[in-house]
């Protein structure tokens, strides 16, 4: 399904062939994020992604690194995340060269201007304003910082207003120099092209280039937040609210176990959450489960829209779900339309060069091993009932138990003495 190669003092290169498609999808994944930042430098690494695309060595304005890709078809994108931030494009077969030539553009010769710099300060502010302004996307704000505390994986990624308008040039371009380093970047590319190609197209756009890159702190024991509940007061129609466990990192032996636990619970229509929460009791639009992983935590979070008037009984039947998978097997006939319903949006999703480019790219950047499909497929296979409730009843615990609500004052009250599992 891949093929791997690491170029000396260049970036590893995974490439994956898919016959006959029209399209090319390659994603460069800079090993660097906002886990390495300091609380003085809080939003480097998210201002750092926006920063490349305001002009590069061979593409001097963000109109002209748009044009060389969306002038022949294709799409764009970047994103920061806690421990790597990813550069991804999608273009016709034939261009394969010019997407290559355009990602190492940004990642390895950005020019960093300092009125660009300047410029974005106010594009970023308004990001931030946007989310805050946002009740579902304040809600993870808040939750992030109630699982994992005030520390770098508590952190709002963007940082804050505050921050931003006074984070240095200097200190955005240290952060460039010391962590965007060719050998310091994952190279995914996936569709109709051999690995020689592909290996030969990276190592000319990228070139070479080390460095001594920092480390960050472990993740403190979890959950970290001073408080069980972070609120946020907002006079609207409907209330956001959030309920989580510390769950898994991201290699644990039991990871696949958790993925299929999250999907009974939450992922999809045909989920727990969605046919009780929703449909059954209409406590909530929008109801479903989630997990975040890192190298030395995770997490497993519940979130929902709902009804301020029904907050209280849509956390409620929400602890009754959670209480649910620790105190029941779930039967045969769930647990195998789960596992059919992860295992054939799997294989789906490998059908399409963008999700086939993420998929080797994500695990050769951040994982310990890189799947196939047929293991990805095995590995759900093998989960069985006994399997989830053991990990349910070690993870879904009171004293692990964090939330985040944002909605109209008088219904946050009271929420705290709620937030027991049910006996």
């Amino acid at each position: 399904m891949f093929e791997r190669t690491a170029l000396p003092a260049g970036p590893r290169v995974i490439s994956a062939g898919l016959a006959g498609a029209r399209s090319v999808s390659i994603a460069a994944y800079v090993l660097a994020g906002s886990r390495l930042e300091t609380p003085e430098e809080a939003g480097v690494a998210h201002f750092m992604e926006h920063i490349t695309f305001k002009g590069t060595t061979r593409f001097p304005s963000t109109r002209a690194i748009s044009e060389a890709i969306e002038g022949v078809g294709g799409s764009f994108n970047a994103a920061t995340d806690r421990e790597s931030t990813v550069y991804w494009v999608r273009v016709p077969r034939r261009e394969a060269a010019r997407a290559m030539d355009v990602l190492g553009e940004l990642i390895v010769r950005p020019t960093l201007d300092d009125a660009e710099i300047d410029g974005e300060r106010a594009v970023i502010v308004e990001e931030i304003r946007s989310y805050l302004d946002d009740p579902a996307e304040h809600a993870q704000i808040l939750f992030q910082q109630a699982m994992f505390g005030t520390g770098a994986l508590g952190r709002e990624i963007c940082g804050d207003e505050e921050g931003i308008r006074a984070l240095p040039a200097e200190t955005i371009r240290e952060f460039w120099r010391t962590t965007y380093r060719p050998a310091n970047t994952v190279v995914a590319i996936s569709g109709d092209i051999d690995h020689a190609a592909s290996v030969e197209l990276a190592a000319a756009a990228f070139g070479t280039g080390n460095g001594a890159i920092p480390g960050f702190a472990p993740a403190p024991p979890l959950p970290a937040g001073e408080r069980s509940i972070l609120r946020a007061r907002r006079d609207a129609s409907q209330a956001q609210l959030i309920v989580g466990v510390p769950a898994l990192r991201r290699d644990h032996p039991d990871a696949w176990i958790l993925a299929v636990l999250n999907a009974v619970l939450g992922d999809g229509m045909s989920s727990r959450l969605f046919l009780s929460v929703r449909e059954a009791q209409g406590l909530a639009y929008d109801v479903s489960s989630g997990l975040v992983d890192y190298a030395d935590a995770g997490s497993l979070e519940v979130s929902a829209g709902v009804d301020p008037e029904r907050l209280h009984a849509a956390l409620d039947a929400v602890l009754v779900e959670l209480a649910r998978l620790r105190d029941e097997p779930v039967p045969d006939d769930e647990l195998a339309k789960t596992k059919a319903y992860l295992s054939g949006g799997l294989e789906l999703r490998m059908e399409e060069t963008r999700h086939l480019a993420s998929w080797v790219g994500g695990q050769e950047a951040l994982h310990d091993r890189v799947l196939t499909l047929d293991d990805a497929l095995a590995e759900v296979a093998a989960v069985t009932s006994a399997d989830v409730q053991r990990l349910a009843r070690e993870l879904i615990v009171d004293e692990g138990l964090r939330m985040a609500a944002v909605g109209p004052a008088r219904q946050l009250r009271g929420l705290d003495r709620r937030l027991r599992l049910p006996a």
